[in-house]
């Protein structure tokens, strides 16, 4: 027995039990060892002058055996001496792949999976018994490695009729916990070798079952058993967009994301420079259903020359783009020692960026070319494109306000911020918008009269985060975003003038309103946008009444209030009338003016403060 050339068992158990998360990667690190080893014979060969080299004579086998419980891997390639499996096999964390690379001449551009040599390791996740036969290219004797452990190793003389390595492994027993015959299970291993190694570029063979007829009958069937390819070998992403077609890509996507629909965008770009990658990418035609809960794992598929890594990469994603589903396929990300998770390194980060350029390009160009599918995609979607902007101080507004679509109240259509701006009358002064609960209930708001009167569109939010978007975008272009609800629109110096006149003739009314109302209201004031409605109620201090509500309904929203002020439309006969009550009758002018508040606050879509009071000031209107 040799013992493992560093401390042996604890950097073995911390390699067996730490290092991996998921003990199907055995499969996965074995088969990449395995496609190693016969890109070695290839590149070896190739520089010998060898020609002629055809993959399929150099497939890699897979035999379970549920009997004897042993799983066995065997490939053709370049094989190893017996001074080799000891230093690559007898050392934990040697790298032959790695030297290998080495040893390729600097301005070769052939890719090996491995390179940090402990994936072999992992066999003993599921094995209480390891055995490597190998027969080295070249040479006439073939030797067999086998270990049980931490213990150490032994190298004996063997028989292998061509060069090559066969890996058998003796499955642990089964706990109540842990069923390791699930990896003699043909299906089992056919499912776990299209997740994660379909790309390999060796044929991956292994015998199925299959039912089939019996010859001469009508219903009865036998099992027979045939070799099978399990991978398809050349990823789709690596070939040339001009030979693929749309159903080439969504069934791709229908197959590799459980989706029974086909895609509204599919995005396949290579790049190449400091770092390059190809990423395939799809906007799904629905949205997952725990799509906007916490259980949701954003993120895309990593791989690494075609052999996957990660099944959901958040790194490479942003959570305002994180719908898009998709991979991606490169050589230069960091990776730790298992392959199993990432460094955050430059490389990671420049994928990252370069993904979400190609993101905002394509979703451009739809929404310019592809309108109606853009929509499409917006009512599935929107939501976190406009969660997106606000996210993070508004960090990403800029990069994804040009996406954004908002219902015109003029047009009752969806409109960008372009579209909005390029039809802005002359003299303008900014971009309105107004928040309610629908269409139908913002088009009524007695605030709007007066821009609506001057012609001036208004964007119609709907969503509760809306107005928070609106208010961190600021501005478009060089006009301001203004709530047509909040802000008074911009007014002649005549109109000023006559508004300050109007107020300092009827000062002595207003704070007898005000002292009405009981700190209702910070403020009563005469309004410079009604038109036809008596009263309306605004916010004041940076807090909109729209973004008060969507406050108060979230959790630990005690304090939350924004003041509000009633504005009083001086032309209107209501106006008149309280001006009468005031000097004729002013017991009741309070009763008056709580019914004008309570009537503005449900104009404007709000509760009523006191619902009770509210309904015995009519009773008491009535009576009189």
């Amino acid at each position: 027995m040799r013992q493992f050339k560093t401390e042996s068992k604890r950097i073995l158990d911390l390699m067996i039990n730490s290092i991996y998360t998921h003990r199907e990667i055995f499969l996965r690190e074995l088969i990449s060892n395995a496609s190693d080893a016969t890109d070695k014979l290839y590149f070896s060969s190739r520089a010998e002058g060898e020609t002629g080299f055809n993959r399929d004579d150099f497939a890699i086998t897979i035999v379970p055996d549920r009997e004897n419980r042993t799983l066995k891997i065997s490939d053709c390639g370049i094989g190893m001496t017996k001074v080799e499996l000891e230093e690559n096999l007898g050392t934990i964390a040697k790298s032959g792949t790695l030297a290998f690379k080495g040893s390729l001449d600097a301005e070769s551009d052939e890719e090996l999976i491995g390179q940090f040599g402990v994936g072999f390791y992992a066999a003993f996740m599921v094995a209480n018994k390891v055995s490597v036969t190998s027969r080295a290219h070249g040479s006439d004797e073939a030797w067999c490695w086998q270990s049980s452990g931490s213990d150490g190793y032994t190298v004996t003389a063997a028989e292998r009729e061509n060069c090559g390595t066969d890996v058998v492994l003796w499955l642990k027993d089964d706990t109540d916990d842990d069923k390791f015959d699930e990896f003699c299970d043909t299906y089992r291993l056919n499912a776990l070798i299209k997740k994660y190694s379909d790309y390999i570029r060796y044929p991956i063979r292994m015998e199925m079952e299959k039912r089939v007829q019996k010859e001469g009958t009508d219903n009865e069937y036998e099992s027979v058993f045939e070799w099978e390819t399990l991978n398809s070998m050349t990823p789709l992403w690596k070939r040339s967009k001009s030979e693929l077609t749309d159903e080439d890509y969504s069934g791709f996507y229908r197959d590799k994301f459980g989706d029974w629909e086909a895609p509204l965008l599919t995005i396949h770009t290579n790049t190449e420079g400091a770092v390059s990658y190809n990423a395939l990418l799809f906007v799904p035609s629905r949205t997952p259903y725990n799509f906007y809960t916490k259980e949701f794992s954003r993120g895309l598929k990593l791989y690494t020359n075609g052999v996957l890594i990660m099944d959901n990469c958040a790194e490479l994603l942003g959570e305002h783009f994180g719908f898009v589903r998709g991979l991606v396929d490169t050589q230069d990300v960091s990776l730790n020692i298992s392959r199993e998770t990432l460094q955050h390194d430059r490389q990671l980060k420049a994928i990252a960026k370069g993904l979400e350029k190609a993101i905002k390009r394509e979703l451009l160009k739809m929404l310019q070319n592809d309108r109606e599918n853009y929509e499409k995609l917006w009512e599935i979607f929107g939501l976190s494109l406009k969660f997106g902007a606000y996210r993070d101080y508004g960090a990403n507004k800029d990069l994804l306000a040009d996406l954004l679509l908002f219902r015109s109240l003029d047009k009752n259509e969806l409109v960008t911020l372009d579209e909005y701006a390029e039809a802005m009358k002359d003299g303008q002064d900014a971009i309105y918008f107004a928040a309610g609960e629908s269409y139908e209930r913002i088009s009524t708001l007695p605030q709007l009269e007066l821009i609506r009167d001057k012609g001036y569109d208004v964007l119609c939010l709907t969503d509760d985060v809306d107005e928070f978007v609106m208010r961190i975008i600021e501005k478009h272009g060089d006009k301001p975003l203004k709530s047509a609800v909040e802000d008074a629109p911009q007014l002649t110096d005549d109109e000023k003038k006559a508004i300050v006149d109007d107020e300092a003739a009827n000062r002595e009314l207003l704070d007898k309103i005000k002292e009405s109302l009981g700190g209702a209201v910070s403020e009563v004031k005469l309004s410079n946008r009604l038109k036809s409605s008596p009263a309306c109620v605004s916010g004041s201090g940076g807090l909109s009444l729209e973004m008060e509500r969507v406050l108060k309904a979230m959790p630990d929203s005690k304090g939350i209030k924004t003041e509000r002020v009633l504005e009083l439309n001086s032309t209107h006969p209501l106006f008149a009338k309280l001006r009468e009550i005031s000097l004729g009758a002013p017991e009741t002018l309070a009763v008056y003016t709580r019914l004008v508040y309570e009537q503005a606050l449900l104009a404007a879509g709000l509760p009523s403060d006191n619902p009770a009071a509210f309904a015995g000031s009519i009773v008491e209107l009535l009576l009189k």
